[in-house]
């Protein structure tokens, strides 16, 4: 393996001023820098993370923070977690996807006390999120993919939901259904004042009003066979429902059922869209299912960006929102003529 030692011959320089180069420990000349960095990439040689950590007093190291949901990472949660770390790479960063479990705050006193890792990016935020606080108070640079109730100064990078709901509304109003039913994720993440479930709710409800057709959203399936139990409790209060909009994964497979199980067709007897899922997992589906794509890579690639542009300087805070991306599948059809018996 080739040693610093080996760059700065190659450049024909000091070894101290390859050091302060590629460690960012004091200011070199443009060109000195470009000979030195094609040097060590004529090399192969890459400098010591620890080694950088010591000289810079910091160490390019990231953590995602990700609580680990009920039923794992899925291809939509790696994206955004990817998206990340490509961000991080592109600009000289490590990330350390940090899954957290029963006690986050306590997990974050630990992992910020180790002095490992100069940021945190915050995923699956709440609208009260306890883990903001303990961070502004430690002074610990950090970022949210997700937005809590008052960002205020906070660096964020979030859906667009207003944006998402009227794309989706207009969708099945377009294809001719006069009520949409809309499956929120599960009562738990309700109860934790999960951003993305109170947010959808709130903007699903004022698309549906603005565009003037029906709604129902009293749902919330957090599994397969919850998405069973509600699909038909759906049918037998509102049959004539003939658009559904569904926030999890599971809760679809058991809608899927359902109505396989009555006889009925997709899309014939049932519009059927995923909302924040990506066109990946759509396609497992039978039929491949309409789905309300979130720019999950995008998003995490911004998240990045704007804790690594906050480490490095201080500017205004970024704040964007992002629209997810409707994807048609097979699941979407205008309604049957006629009403609906529910039998």
């Amino acid at each position: 393996m080739s040693s610093i030692r080996d760059v700065a011959e190659r450049a024909r320089v000091a070894v101290s001023t390859v050091s302060a180069a590629l460690n960012g420990t004091r200011p070199v000349a443009a060109d000195t820098r470009r000979r030195i960095e094609q040097a060590a990439a004529e090399l192969g040689y890459r400098p010591s993370l620890l080694a950088r950590g010591l000289q810079s007093k910091r160490t390019r190291i990231l953590a995602l923070l990700y609580p680990t949901p009920r039923s794992g990472f899925g291809l939509t949660e790696m994206q955004f977690a990817t998206g990340a770390a490509e961000a991080a790479r592109e600009l000289g960063y490590h990330l350390l996807l940090s899954p957290e479990h029963a006690e986050p705050v306590e997990e974050l006193r630990h992992l910020t006390g180790l002095g490992l890792v100069d940021g945190v990016l915050l995923m699956e935020v709440g609208l009260d999120d306890e883990r903001t606080e303990f961070l502004l108070e430690a002074g610990v640079p950090f970022s949210m993919i997700g937005r809590t109730r008052d960002p205020g100064s906070i660096d964020y990078a979030d859906i667009d939901f207003a944006a998402t709901a009227a794309a989706a509304v207009a969708h099945v109003a377009g294809l001719g259904h006069r009520k949409l039913a809309f499956f929120n994720l599960s009562a738990d993440r309700h109860a934790a004042r999960y951003g993305p479930a109170v947010r959808a709710g709130t903007e699903f409800a004022e698309a549906a009003r603005a565009a003037g057709i029906g709604y129902v959203d009293d749902f919330r399936p957090g599994s397969a066979d919850e998405g069973r139990q509600a699909f038909e409790r759906l049918v037998a209060a509102h049959p004539d429902t003939t658009a559904l909009a569904v926030m999890d994964d599971d809760a679809a497979v058991g809608v899927i059922a359902a109505v396989a199980a009555r006889g009925w067709r997709i899309p014939e007897d049932l519009t059927l869209l995923l909302v924040l899922s990506s066109a990946r997992v759509a396609e497992m589906f039978h039929p491949r299912l309409t789905t309300m794509e979130p720019p999950s890579a995008e998003l995490g690639g911004l998240g990045a960006r704007m804790l690594i542009d906050r480490l490095e300087g201080d500017g205004p805070p970024a704040q964007r929102l992002l629209p997810c991306r409707l994807v048609v599948g097979d699941s979407s059809a205008p309604p049957r003529e006629g009403e609906r018996t529910g039998s």
